[in-house]
């Protein structure tokens, strides 16, 4: 199920969709790169030339998730 969560980012608010385990992983990155989620997801929006928040924010932790393995 997903999960509404209002952020603001760049100087506006905006409103992400994701599963809560997506969520969770982005969290954990947050605290292994010692950032704030609001910082992380600024940095997400800013290089990925996708219009869509949630879906960078999945990739982004997919690629994550990848380079541990």
């Amino acid at each position: 199920m997903l999960e509404k969560h209002s952020i603001n980012i760049a100087g506006h608010k905006t409103s992400i969709s994701l599963e809560p385990e997506f969520w969770q992983e982005l969290k954990n990155i947050c605290e292994i790169e010692n950032k704030t989620i609001r910082k992380i997801i600024t940095e997400i929006d800013e290089t990925s030339m996708d219009n869509n928040l949630s879906s960078k924010i999945r990739i982004f932790v997919l690629k994550k998730i990848k380079e541990l393995l």
